[in-house]
């Protein structure tokens, strides 16, 4: 008996470890130009969810774009394999100076509770055009680039 319980517990740890993993990491697929360099399309990223609290300046996101009216949507954020989504890197959080890319005001700041968010190619929709991103639309930071199947 002591085998079959030993064996009960390693297979529902095993279940647990992979139910914590899938809550925790995504892969997704870059789709789009806006971050080369950088990222190209087709390139795969792990993706590690993490609070908004935990998200620093350069780092690469996940986020959900405004809807084509430039709205902001409130509604639960979709899985990240619905492909409803951008990625950007972070350039200024709440209460740093509005970056000049987007502000002739010198003494602007970033807004609490959003982020600027820039693509590192040259044509890029991101916060030039929609403004701060409100910082509950972020998924999660970029981990590191997977090996792209081509």
């Amino acid at each position: 008996m002591p085998l079959i319980a030993l064996l009960a517990a390693l297979f529902v740890a095993a279940f647990v470890a992979v139910f914590a993993a899938r809550r925790m990491l995504a892969v997704v697929t870059v789709r789009g130009e806006s971050m080369r360099p950088t990222l190209e399309p087709g390139d795969r990223l792990l993706l590690l969810r993490t609070p908004v609290t935990r998200i620093r300046r350069r780092q690469v996101v996940l986020l959900q774009p405004p809807d084509h009216l430039g709205t902001w949507r409130r509604d639960a954020l979709p899985s990240p394999a619905a492909g409803e989504w951008v990625v950007k890197r972070v350039a200024a959080l709440p209460g740093d100076p509005m970056p000049a890319e987007m502000e002739r005001d010198p003494d602007a700041v970033v807004p609490p509770g959003t982020l600027v968010v820039l693509g590192d190619g040259e044509y890029s929709a991101d916060s030039r055009l929609w403004g701060p991103v409100p910082a509950d639309r972020v998924i999660g930071v970029v981990a590191r680039t997977l090996a792209s199947p081509k």
